[in-house]
């Protein structure tokens, strides 16, 4: 299999969008309807690809690194995390809901809601 993180050009794009997909992870964290943890993700991906020392800080992190972990070793979340994203996400998508006032949009957003809690609850537990 051909590596293309051998070709130096290919380490800069992902070592860069390792560091966009950081910000917008954090973003995440703060605004409601934008995925923190899955641009955390795609992060650490793109670290490990491209920078050793970025990736090691990023899942090494005190905040990112153990729902980082738990992400990529497919050991889940634990039941405080879990229930702590499903109440800022609603809590959010419901302030959104109200604020925007327009049925396509309680349709819409609703509606991911409804997927991104699927997905958690198919997600494993730990402790």
């Amino acid at each position: 299999m051909l590596d293309v993180t051998a070709k130096p050009w290919m380490k800069r794009t992902l070592f860069l969008c390792g560091c966009l997909c950081v910000v917008l992870g954090i973003m995440g964290l703060i605004l409601p309807m934008m995925p923190g943890a899955f641009f955390l993700c795609i992060a650490a991906w793109c670290f490990s690809r491209s920078s050793e020392r970025f990736h090691d800080w990023l899942v090494s992190h005190r905040y990112f690194g153990p729902l980082i972990l738990a992400f990529q070793t497919g050991e889940g979340f634990d039941r405080t995390l879990r229930r702590r994203i499903l109440l800022v996400m609603w809590g959010s998508m419901l302030i959104s809901m109200a604020l925007i006032g327009k049925i396509w949009a309680v349709v819409i957003i609703g509606g991911c809601g409804v997927i991104a809690t699927v997905y958690l609850f198919k997600q494993p537990l730990h402790s």
